[in-house]
């Protein structure tokens, strides 16, 4: 029996026999996301939900007619000094490693609207790159950061939103409103920063209900998500595609969706894909008029919940968690022929070139799996460099700051 698996078993069991999972639902997946398994994956499947890769951006344009690349290709690493602040806890100053840049990091609260419902929230600090500080930006209930961590995108409160704008990371201010048809949940750059991925929705992806005994948040149990945009970024123009969800999308059925479960552009940006958490390979795709296509070959490895991704080469995938070699350590794996070696790290976050990657991970005598920092792994090494101090408390806790990465 594959991983796969033994997920959908443990998600059925879990929820006939219980009630779901504690909270932290919006921005969290599968308990190989963030812990340290000793293999029992079944325990907290069901609190699965995608994050799409958030951690890209351009330079701000004002037509069509501008060159929409960034500078230095985009995915091509360029040498550049290593910042690193290891005694700071959320981070005060910029995070960067060789192009890869901590552009930011976002706390997450939930917060309650009504006696049975509340919305998972969350409050982004962005990286200035005139000042090499983070500050707290305005309420935006989602933000993407583009290639070169000068741009980014982001969302108003209350989703779907219904319109996208283009943010200038040094102001602080909207340079640009894309006005959309379909309410707009999620969203995603390409790898070049040409291409945006819009996520629609009916509802509000980071709604949260009441648990039966009424003593936790919970995502709801079915999905709403409808299709996506893929966007030009220079023109703000594109199409919206249908994405149909399966009849029996809620309650854990073999169409089950996460109420976020977003959309994003696969590398060479010929298709789009999203986690499929109870599909027989965990993923889908399609082309980018919303028909779906079969796995491509070169992306069968790619996992939905490791937001590293593949290597900049396209040559090598961030894996699942591995823990073998050493207490906390991940996969790589072979694109081409799934060969697998192991690397330091216990969670994947983002690639510095092709050799490197910057990861969560535990200090060397720590008990305590979720008392994590960035760290910077390289294959075939077992050194690790600490990029930012520790966070504090458990998963899900409140103050717990999370990630957001920009490639160079």
């Amino acid at each position: 029996m594959n991983v796969d698996d033994i997920v959908r078993d443990a998600l059925r069991e879990q929820a006939a026999e219980q009630p779901p999972a504690a909270a932290g639902f919006a921005d969290r997946v599968f308990a190989v996301r963030r812990r340290r398994r000793n293999r029992r994956i079944a325990a907290a499947a069901v609190t699965a939900v995608a994050v799409v890769a958030v951690g890209v951006a351009v330079p701000l344009l004002d037509s069509g007619k501008h060159d929409v690349r960034p500078s230095g290709g985009g995915g091509v690493v360029v040498e550049k000094k290593t910042k690193a602040h290891p005694d700071q806890s959320p981070p005060r100053e910029e995070i960067s490693v060789g192009g890869t840049t901590l552009a930011g990091y976002f706390v997450p609260e939930t917060v309650k609207k009504t006696a049975e419902t509340a919305v998972y929230r969350r409050t982004y600090h962005l990286l200035n790159p005139r000042t090499g500080e983070y500050a707290r930006a305005a309420d935006w209930s989602w933000v993407a950061v583009a290639p070169g961590a000068k741009t980014a995108v982001v969302l108003e409160q209350d989703l779907p939103a219904s319109r996208i704008g283009l943010l200038d990371l040094t102001t602080g201010t909207v340079a640009r409103w894309i006005p959309v048809d379909h309410g707009v949940g999620g969203l995603a750059f390409s790898r070049d920063g040409r291409k945006l991925v819009a996520t629609t929705y009916t509802k509000n992806p980071d709604l949260l209900i009441k648990t039966q005994d009424g003593d936790d948040w919970v995502q709801e149990r079915t999905s709403s998500r409808t299709g996506f945009y893929v966007l030009d970024v220079a023109s703000g123009k594109g199409a919206w595609n249908e994405v149909k969800l399966a009849s029996d999308n809620g309650e854990f059925g073999s169409g089950f969706l996460n109420s976020r479960q977003d959309f994003a552009l696969t590398d060479d940006g010929r298709y789009v894909w999203a986690g499929n958490p109870m599909g027989d390979i965990g993923k889908e795709f399609w082309d980018l008029k919303g028909a779906k296509v079969p796995t491509p070959a070169q992306d069968r490895y790619l996992e939905w919940f490791v937001d590293a991704g593949k290597s900049p080469s396209g040559m090598l995938v961030a894996g699942d968690f591995a823990g073998k070699k050493w207490k906390t350590s991940s996969w790589i794996v072979d694109a081409a022929t799934g060969e697998k070696t192991e690397v330091r790290g216990q969670q994947l976050l983002a690639w510095v070139g092709n050799k490197q990657l910057i990861a969560w991970d535990i200090g060397k005598n720590d008990k305590s799996e979720f008392h994590q920092r960035l760290v910077l792994v390289t294959v075939g090494s077992d050194k690790e460099v600490p990029l930012s101090g520790f966070r504090e408390g458990n998963d899900g806790d409140a103050g717990r700051w999370e990630p957001l990465f920009a490639q160079p």
